[in-house]
């Protein structure tokens, strides 16, 4: 239930012609407090509950369960979540061993691109590509919860 990642910018869409799956993710959150979110997510055919806790010093690791819940239910959770969401496409790409996330954001937040990586500790070493940029780990407006309230487009 500890999640551990790196967070990046991307520098290029190169990562496109590596990626071996993409997903359509809609999100939304009930609580986008600092030190919880509840997030309610809709990735290709699935409904997901996300409970994220505040992250560490370093803000690589933090306290995160998930549950699948049905379609339905989150298209009906989706109205009662706070004002605003997330829209995006993510990409899986494997280098090494692991598997970068990339999103790519639409709506508010089009022109960000960002890259996670999980990992199992916070000393891990990780295989970098070349369209990997600077890295934003713990900075919270590079956070989907802060995406919702403070969009790209306003920075």
């Amino acid at each position: 239930m500890l999640e551990i990642e790196r967070k990046f910018l991307v520098n290029s869409v190169v990562f496109k012609e590596e990626a071996t799956k993409q997903t359509r993710i809609v999100q939304a959150y009930l609580n986008s407090h600092p030190e919880r979110s509840v997030r309610v997510r809709v990735k290709g055919s699935k409904g997901i509950l996300t409970v994220k806790g505040k992250g560490n010093e370093t803000g690589m690791s933090r306290f995160e369960w998930e549950k699948e819940i049905s379609i339905q239910d989150a298209e009906n959770l989706l109205p009662l979540c706070e004002p605003g969401s997330i829209d995006k496409i993510r990409y899986e790409i494997p280098i090494g061993n692991h598997c970068y996330e990339v999103d790519e954001f639409f709506g508010e937040n089009k022109g960000l691109i960002v890259a996670e990586v999980e990992l199992e500790s916070e000393t891990e070493i990780f295989e970098k590509p070349t369209w990997l940029g600077k890295e934003v780990t713990g900075q919270n407006k590079y956070y989907n919860s802060s995406l919702v309230k403070f969009p790209f487009k306003n920075w």
